[in-house]
């Protein structure tokens, strides 16, 4: 038995994979451990999706490897994308550390941290090893809060985005079965959990390995039944495959949450069939319009990319008209990262980065606008909250989220009435909307 320190970096789906790692270590006895000085091996659960996630990834490594110089750890084992995809490179620049492992080797994460041989990624051979899917048998302890989890219910991607490197790092799209998710709901529900996030690299495309139509939707139908899970939401969703049917699902359930994120990277023509993503303004414009129409008080999140190989001013005054006309609920902008092993990497020519940014800065302040108009359009309405415990401003507030806002990545709802007595963490109350302050909202618990 050992204390293990494990660091988890990247987005949710890298997080179920951290506790899967997690729920594997201590079904061996091992003892997870929140004080890095205290750990005797520390586990670093990396991401490598841009170039700013790298560093964060590296910056990690060399802190940890600092504290294995100076503290109680002995074994450093480094995980996840970064070495799936710079596995040769992780060694010769990383000797500190005793085992790399890649994202199919989460099995191996006992061996690792018991001193046993594991090979890299590399030699471990990506082309014929089992690519790893985690299931309902799979033990895992959620290290987010009790009342909410996020649940992979794919891996991988088929898609052929010119600037992403998922595919190569993640191996082909492969979804696990309704039966499996359905029993991990029930599981996670009688553990307490409230919430439920479905994510995959496309969750959209959930089933059509399987041989599914409608497999998103089939899928929610089911959760849809689970009886404590009170929300159900789902993350990154593809806008060719937003069918019919799925519409349907979310606008007939009470717990499917009334929200999609949807990363649509652009909207000018001819910078999506270079990103190889193909579609069109008037085409996405279509699409949005239908699921607004067909699922009434739908929030829409999403997310694009500016300074992409061969953006002209042009292509970008089409986006940024588009997100003036569609008015997104949320939406994040990223400047494009020039990564190699992707199409994109030999394009040209190149946005500068100081145009990229520029235009980054223009389209965040004009949502800044349209979402402090569409808050301020909540004031003295009511609304579903979940209860998340104290604010991060103040300890004397309660905060919340509504059904319009995922964990983590949008505002959230802060709450002036934190005495009211009985309200815990995990627990629906419904607010009335008092004030709009920025991203987040002011609201006063009603009954």
């Amino acid at each position: 038995m050992a204390k293990i320190g494990l660091i988890s970096l990247g987005c949710p789906k890298n997080q179920v994979d951290s506790e899967v790692m997690i729920g594997l270590l201590e079904k061996e006895s091992h003892e997870i451990t929140p004080d890095a000085a205290e750990a005797e091996a520390i586990i670093i659960n990396t991401c490598s999706f841009i170039n700013d996630a790298k560093e964060e990834s590296i910056q990690a490594i060399l802190e940890a490897a600092r504290i294995k110089e100076t503290g109680k750890c002995r074994r450093l084992i480094i995980t996840g994308c970064l070495p799936e995809r710079y596995a040769s490179e992780m060694r010769a620049e990383f000797p500190e550390a005793d085992v790399i492992l890649g994202v199919n080797q989460i099995a191996e994460i006992v061996r690792a941290v018991n001193g046993e041989a594991v090979p890299p990624p590399d030699s471990y051979g990506r082309n014929d090893a089992k690519l790893f899917l985690y299931d309902h048998k799979t033990p895992r302890r959620l290290i987010g809060p009790k009342y909410s989890a996020y649940m992979k219910i794919a891996e991988g991607c088929d898609h052929s985005c010119a600037f992403c490197v998922i595919p190569k790092i993640r191996g082909r799209f492969r979804s696990r079965s309704i039966s499996s998710l359905e029993k991990e709901a029930r599981r996670l529900a009688a553990d307490g959990v409230r919430e439920i996030t479905l994510v995959a690299q496309d969750t959209t495309g959930y089933g059509a390995d399987l041989g599914l139509k409608d497999g998103l939707a089939d899928l929610l139908e089911v959760l849809d039944k689970v009886k404590g899970i009170e929300w159900i939401r789902f993350l990154y969703a593809y806008p060719d495959v937003f069918g019919d049917k799925l519409i349907r699902v979310i606008n007939e359930s009470e717990k499917i949450c009334r929200y999609i994120d949807m990363p649509l990277q652009h909207a000018s023509a001819a910078v999506l069939k270079s990103m190889r993503r193909g579609g069109s303004r008037a085409r996405l414009t279509r699409m949005i319009e239908r699921i607004r129409r067909n699922i009434p008080g739908v929030a829409l999140r999403t997310t694009f990319i500016v300074g992409f190989p061969g953006e002209t001013a042009n292509d970008f005054k089409d986006l940024r008209d588009f997100c003036r006309e569609m008015e997104f609920d949320r939406m994040g902008v990223f400047t494009y990262s020039d990564e190699e092993d992707t199409p994109a990497f030999g394009l040209r020519p190149k946005v500068s980065a100081r145009t990229a940014k520029a235009r980054r800065r223009i389209l965040m302040e004009q949502q800044a606008k349209i979402a402090a108009r569409k808050n301020r359009e909540l004031i003295g309405k009511e609304f579903k909250i979940l209860i998340e415990g104290a604010a991060a401003e103040s300890d004397l507030l309660l905060q919340g989220r509504l059904e319009s806002q995922a964990p983590e990545i949008d505002g959230v709802c802060l709450i002036n009435d934190s005495e009211v007595e009985g309200i815990k963490s995990g627990d629906f109350h419904t607010i009335r909307i008092a004030k709009a302050m920025g991203h987040d909202l002011l609201g006063t618990i009603v009954g």
